[in-house]
């Protein structure tokens, strides 16, 4: 199996691990995620993220970036935060099929009532979408990596022949991504036990493929 890229390795680490920081970068991104939850992105400037955090424009530009970085930068503050919770609710399940499932009902579930990520979701999708999507940036790609590191792991604790898993871990960031922007489907996901009954029926076959 070939060794994951080092842009690869990166965003993994990047998603998994609390990144070196300082209290005036976090302020600034307190800040974004205060002006982004109650403004939305569309009327959100990066001088208004400056404001409300008592800094000046050109602090917020050398600390975290433009507004695009200020967004992926709070993105993947938010998800490196929900990845604990997702690890917790499968860490201890006997299986893969199991971890999977229990993973996706916590992964829908958590974005669904995020107050940011959720909450930006539904009101301003079509601004959402770039930054949950391959061209955006390290959080699409840090999702996909960390789960493919998973399921890596998981095929050495299983003794199953090693495999690369990062196609099968991107069809499935991208089914999650594709519900969480258009919920409206033929598919019941409206409770955990039906998002439980999908994700066995459709995600745990794609298993056989990584």
């Amino acid at each position: 199996m070939a060794a994951p890229g080092t842009n690869e390795a990166l965003l993994a680490r990047a998603l998994v691990e609390t990144p070196p920081s300082d209290a005036l970068s976090e302020q600034i991104l307190d800040a974004a995620r205060e002006q982004f939850m109650t403004f939305g992105l569309r009327r959100s400037t990066v001088d208004d993220v400056a404001k409300r955090a008592k800094v000046s424009r050109v602090t917020v530009y050398r600390r975290i970036g433009n507004k695009d970085s200020l967004v992926s930068a709070c993105l993947l503050r938010e998800y490196r935060r929900f990845v604990v919770d997702v690890d917790e609710a499968a860490a201890a399940l006997p299986t893969t099929e199991d971890r999977l499932v229990a993973g996706f009902v916590a992964v829908l579930k958590h974005i669904r009532e995020h107050p940011l990520v959720g909450g930006l979701l539904r009101l301003e999708p079509e601004i959402m979408l770039p930054f949950l999507t391959l061209e955006s940036g390290p959080a699409f790609l840090a999702i996909r990596d960390y789960l493919a590191d998973r399921l890596r792991h998981a095929r050495r604790a299983e003794g199953r022949p090693e495999t690369d898993p990062t196609p099968v871990a991107e069809l499935m960031v991208r089914i999650t991504v594709s519900f969480l922007l258009n919920p409206v489907s033929c598919f019941e996901l409206d409770d955990d036990e039906q998002v439980r009954a999908f994700a066995r029926r459709y995600l745990v076959p794609l298993l056989s493929a990584a």
